[in-house]
């Protein structure tokens, strides 16, 4: 579990988030919707200490965040951008053993677990493992993206906008690509999106940020029944009224 206690972040003279203390259960699927500026991906960033925090305390599984060994809390968390960030000098299977390596993985156990989610995830393992980067689409670039997040089996995985550069079909495809492996892995999966509809699929629970608070974290069934004032009414109306 992750539990956010009284946490703020303040770069220079911005506020960026205010004091939010909230808790993210394990194997949940967390969305972070809001508008440009709201504080999601500072909220993302904060997890991994990308940035770290100005005042509060992050506790992951009972222990405070800033204790933790910084590599070991980095090794526990997988990360996809949505600027699809592979090596373009390494082939399709070295992308995906950057981290199995790191973490000292043999040769053998990082081939058959490449092999096996490669062609989990629609990529024939003998047909993509020595490709590189730019012989592939952007959608084969982010499935080899996620798939170099989630080999080594993190606990948490962390996305910020992963699919908002994508064209509608690949979109669609990896959200619900996203969803399969969540329900089979069970990683704690916080996502970041600027789409409202993208977070009613894919979340169990959303949180609703603005200027840099979170306004509501709830079920999709309940954002879209009770939303907690005209803010959530006026984000989520169109989707609603559908």
């Amino acid at each position: 579990m992750i539990t956010f206690e009284e946490v703020t972040k303040i770069f220079e003279t911005k506020t960026v988030l205010n004091k939010q203390s909230f808790e993210i259960s394990d194997g949940e699927f967390l969305v972070l919707v809001g508008p440009s500026g709201s504080g999601k991906t500072t909220l993302l960033k904060l997890l991994n200490r990308l940035v770290d925090l100005t005042e509060g305390r992050i506790m992951i599984d009972g222990q405070a965040q800033n204790q933790l060994d910084l590599r070991a809390l980095r090794l526990s968390m997988g990360y996809v951008l949505q600027q699809i960030a592979l090596f373009p000098n390494l082939t399709v299977a070295e992308n995906i053993a950057v981290i199995p390596k790191m973490k000292g993985w043999s040769k053998e156990k990082i081939a058959k677990r490449t092999a096996e989610l490669l062609d989990k995830v629609g990529l024939p393992a003998e047909q993509y493992l020595h490709r590189y980067p730019n012989a592939l689409s952007g959608g084969e670039q982010q499935r080899i993206g996620i798939l170099r997040a989630i080999i080594h089996e993190p606990k948490y995985l962390l996305m910020d906008e992963p699919f908002s550069a994508l064209d509608p079909i690949s979109r669609e495809q990896l959200q619900g690509l996203t969803k399969e492996l969540h329900q089979e892995f069970g990683m704690t999966t916080i996502f970041v999106t600027h789409d409202v509809r993208e977070a009613l699929l894919l979340a169990d629970r959303i949180a609703v940020l603005n200027q840099g608070e979170i306004v509501q974290l709830a079920s999709p069934k309940t954002i879209l029944e009770e939303p907690t004032d005209d803010f959530v009414v006026d984000l989520f109306g169109g989707v609603a009224h559908d």
